[in-house]
């Protein structure tokens, strides 16, 4: 009985670990890993003064949807 409850566990266990590298194997041919966004923003907020204008311009963004969100949490249509 135990012997039973062995084989089938170690034959789950590598079908689990072959499906895990064949997903690995798949992801890095299909260029799932690869960060194409990464050197770009990297590039385009690399002085100071342009990651404090980012940064100001999120901040506005958030207020600007916070104002929006009032404004239509307050808005009540005519009878």
């Amino acid at each position: 009985m135990s012997d039973n409850v062995i084989t089938l566990m170690i034959g789950i266990s590598t079908a689990l670990g072959a499906f895990g590298l064949f997903a690995l194997i798949w992801g890095i041919k299909t260029g799932q890993f690869d960060d194409q966004t990464k050197f770009l923003d990297g590039a385009k907020f690399d002085s100071e003064e342009d990651y404090k204008d980012a940064v100001m311009m999120e901040q506005k963004k958030k207020e600007a949807l916070k104002k929006k969100r009032e404004k239509e949490k307050n808005y009540r249509p005519a009878d």
